[in-house]
């Protein structure tokens, strides 16, 4: 069975719903505290990075976003697990950071990685102030990235997000220009006739609409909205409002789940894994 490890500190708040989505999905996931990796815990608590087949950073805002989102939690993460993390990466296990876990993956250096180890920041939104609000995202990728070779390029799904530092930015914009050709783009806000749009459809200014991005080996994914979010359908703002849902809900009784968009990254790459560490 595919065991996802979903890690926590202080300030994590969306582990438990991301741990969820990969348990209905018929993954071994367990929330891990930093502590348990690091050997700061009784021996039965113990865990081991290596005995997983995905690593997660959950959106939250650890260690409370001082210094700047993601900041202390990748400055911990280096400093006592880079090793670790490094190896996990090399033998190509995938990672997937969720909104302030991209800005931890960030702030490692593990994203946007490229070759020449350009960094990007994902810096104070342009509003000037936290944002949360449904989005609408287009994915660009080719099929690199692991997260998203189930979902058909061109797809629009919709996922909230909820945010204060998630403007994508780089100095140098011709380094947008490498990503699109390395294929590293995956996701990018659009309006609703699926338009590249600004504010409030690119709810945080970030240059090119980027909302998701992956390394060039396509196994580390981060993504802005948050698709624990919309893992159901019924966790849509919107849900009510749709014809005969509201309805059938009373009167047909119990029903089989009605899945929203975010259920489409969980489970590509779950397929992912069991195709090619448990065939």
């Amino acid at each position: 069975m595919i065991r996802v490890c979903i890690l926590q500190i202080e300030g994590t708040n969306c582990e438990f719903e991301t741990c969820l989505a990969f348990a209905r999905l018929g993954a071994s996931a367990e929330i891990v505290h930093l502590n348990q990796l690091t050997g700061a815990v009784k021996e039965r608590d113990r865990r081991n990075l290596a005995d997983y087949d995905l690593l997660v950073i959950p959106g939250g805002f650890s260690a409370g976003d001082y210094v700047r989102a993601g900041a202390i939690f990748a400055a911990r993460l280096r400093g006592s697990l880079g090793d670790e993390i490094e190896e996990f990466i090399t033998e190509g296990k995938p990672i997937l950071g969720i909104c302030n876990g991209f800005q931890v993956l960030m702030e490692l250096g593990l994203l946007p990685g490229t070759d020449d180890g350009v960094r990007a920041v994902l810096t104070t939104n342009s509003s000037a102030h936290f944002e949360c609000r449904p989005t609408l995202i287009k994915h660009e990728n080719r099929g690199k990235c692991i997260f998203t070779r189930g979902i058909e390029h061109g797809s629009i799904l919709k996922m909230p997000c909820a945010h204060a530092e998630g403007r994508f930015f780089i100095a140098n914009e011709r380094y947008v220009q490498r990503m699109e050709d390395n294929d590293q783009i995956v996701f990018r806000y659009v309006d609703p006739d699926g338009n590249y749009a600004s504010y409030p459809w690119n709810p945080n200014g970030s240059i090119y609409n980027i909302a998701a991005i992956c390394n060039q080996e396509g196994n580390i994914l981060g993504l802005m909205p948050h698709p624990e979010r919309a893992f159901y359908s019924w966790l849509d703002s919107e849900w009510w409002r749709r014809e005969g849902e509201g309805k059938d809900r009373g009167r047909r009784g119990k029903k089989k789940p009605s899945y929203g968009d975010g259920k489409r990254i969980f489970e590509s790459v779950l397929d992912h894994l069991q195709a090619h560490v448990y065939m």
